[in-house]
């Protein structure tokens, strides 16, 4: 008995893991894709430059805590902007229920009669919806401002941002890291595009999960977007090797 509420309420974090998981599964998939592109770009640049691994290794690290910091501020800071507009007009329409109700039920009235509501039940809906404040609010807010509250923390979709921009940016780089250490055979940057596109697909399929789209359109669509980043990025740092070294 004690080993099955155990289980039950093992099982039961588990579930609340991935629930937690699945409502910020889309600032891990944007995070991680921004993090993979730009930090395989700078590889791939550096690599078409023809800097030592040791020179990419720096470039690399440095653009993925600069680029990932600024990124999960931005991410904070847009949420923290929407949650504190949200609140802004919410006050406002507590104090509109509380100081003009008349104005206020007319309003919701008229939100309804345009739904399509008339006579006694028009009057009973409204009748329903204003006799309870925050109900009143609610509706207000969704149906005249058209605002949703957020219901996510801005620190974790920050946070979350971070981590994955962090997690998945270090891919492009782990082949040189590796090899500074173990001296790995072969082409770094052909062992550094195989991991990448591989982190590629499984972006691309996170991210068709999100958007409830095709996963393998999605996932064809970001591998394509890395490898024109990719490419982009290493014929711009050929090109400038070139002019510097005339």
């Amino acid at each position: 008995m004690t080993e099955d509420i155990q289980e039950n309420v093992v099982h039961g974090e588990e579930n609340v893991f991935v629930q937690k998981f699945q409502e910020y599964l889309a600032e891990f998939v944007y995070g991680g894709i921004d993090g993979s592109v730009t930090t395989f770009a700078v590889v791939a640049g550096a690599v078409g430059a023809g800097l030592d691994s040791s020179v990419i290794i720096i470039l690399g690290f440095a653009n993925l805590f600069a680029d990932g910091f600024a990124m999960s501020i931005g991410a904070y800071l847009s949420s923290k902007t929407d949650v504190d507009n949200y609140e802004k007009h919410k006050a406002i329409e507590y104090w509109e229920v509380e100081n003009i109700p008349e104005k206020e039920r007319e309003e919701i009235r008229e939100i309804f009669r345009e739904k399509g509501f008339t006579g006694k039940l028009l009057e009973e809906v409204v009748a329903t919806i204003t006799a309870d404040k925050d109900s009143w609010v609610d509706v207000m807010m969704k149906e005249e401002l058209g605002l949703i509250e957020e219901t996510k923390s801005p620190f974790k979709i920050g946070l979350i941002t971070f981590i994955s921009f962090l997690i998945l940016g270090f891919i492009p780089l782990l082949v040189y890291v590796l090899d500074m250490m173990i001296d790995i055979k072969g082409d770094l940057l052909i062992w550094s595009t195989s991991l990448t596109f591989l982190s590629f697909a499984l972006i691309g399929y996170l991210k068709g999960v999100v958007n409830s789209k095709n996963r393998f359109v999605s996932i064809a669509t970001t591998v394509l977007m890395g490898a024109a980043a990719a490419l982009v990025a290493y014929y711009v740092g050929d090109f400038l090797e070139g002019i510097m070294s005339k």
